[in-house]
């Protein structure tokens, strides 16, 4: 028995999250359903002109590794993430976060200046979300937050391809995968953003390496931007070759799942949708408390996607304690 189900390696950031129109995002320069780096006068630029729209409590603990770490540890199973945040308010409370939750975390003993990192997230009316992302101190995430023994103490390592974007991040993601392969653990990767496929192809099959990993998470637009092409075989295809297993999450038509031998159409639940940020991360969570329970692909996707679904009704990417409890025991009964 490994100590931790799954190991989380991510940008550690806080949420703040502003409900906004399409022509909102032309007017302000946003680039409609991606991620966006931006530095940090940039963000407080959009927030003064966005003033009044707030959905949110104003500091919400996120990244997308780090929500579906949370999502997994609260169904029940034992997490362990590595980010890092800066020596101030926010980093205290992100750190705080994490351990209410029940995940053990890399928490640095020594000061680090900066500043821990921000995401601002405009909702559309049509629930897509569009980020902007201040990396702050998460762009220096490196080699040292790891922490080799707990992930070679895991079932699962898990990534987000953000990491793409930090050289040192990067180069954290490639020494991950490299101490979980020799040590047994399974790694998992989630895709997370169009534009990162479409742009950092190179470093993403850097930290995939010559083999296939164990599970690949993405959505329609990320599979199709990483195969070239609109065809769902080709699409298939080209996923084989760099995951034994895979699942494509595409929104209200439920999600695809490849389990190593047989490709699964999961339908998903009929709801009406008000926000999608962490619907992905949301899904990644609960499916990989399911796998990590001894549940097969077509029960954890079914889970995922009653979980994704349920969270795409309300502003935020996480459910209460209470919600993930009525899920689990709804689907599995009591542990």
């Amino acid at each position: 028995m490994k100590k931790y189900s799954v190991y989380g390696l991510g940008n550690a950031l806080v949420d703040t999250e502003i409900q906004v129109r399409d022509d909102d995002l032309a007017q302000l320069g946003v680039d409609k359903g991606l991620m966006t780096l931006v530095d940090e006068a940039r963000q407080q630029e959009l927030v003064a002109q966005l003033e009044g729209r707030l959905v949110t409590a104003s500091r919400a603990s996120g990244g997308s590794a780090a929500n579906t770490i949370l999502a997994a540890a609260r169904f029940g199973a034992p997490c362990f993430y590595s980010c890092r945040v800066a020596d101030d308010s926010d980093g205290d409370f992100y750190l705080h976060d994490l351990a209410a939750a029940g995940v053990a975390h890399n928490r640095q003993q020594e000061p680090r200046d900066g500043l821990t990192g921000r995401c601002l997230v405009l909702i559309s009316e049509d629930s897509e979300r569009s980020m902007l992302t201040h990396l702050g101190i998460s762009e220096s995430l490196s080699r040292a937050d790891l922490v080799p023994a707990a992930i070679a103490d895991s079932e699962y390592l898990y990534m987000e391809s953000y990491l793409v974007t930090s050289t040192s991040g990067s180069a954290a993601a490639v020494a991950a995968r490299r101490i979980a392969e020799t040590s047994a653990v399974k790694t998992a990767l989630s895709f997370s953003d169009p534009g990162i496929v479409e742009f950092f192809r190179d470093g993403l099959l850097e930290i995939l390496g010559g083999q296939a990993i164990e599970l690949l998470f993405c959505n329609q637009a990320e599979a199709c931007q990483w195969s070239g092409s609109e065809d769902q075989e080709a699409t298939l295809e080209a996923l084989g070759k760099i995951a034994r297993g895979f699942a494509i999450t595409r929104g209200a038509r439920g999600a695809l799942v490849f389990d190593g031998e047989s490709l699964l159409e999961i339908p998903a639940p009929r709801v009406t949708a008000v926000d999608s940020n962490g619907a992905g991360d949301m899904f990644a969570g609960a499916f990989l408390y399911a796998l990590t329970n001894g549940h097969g692909y077509r029960a954890a996707a079914e889970f995922a996607n009653r979980a994704a679904a349920q969270v795409v009704t309300r502003f935020g990417p996480r459910l209460s304690a209470t919600e993930h409890d009525a899920l689990r025991k709804e689907f599995f009964g009591n542990p």
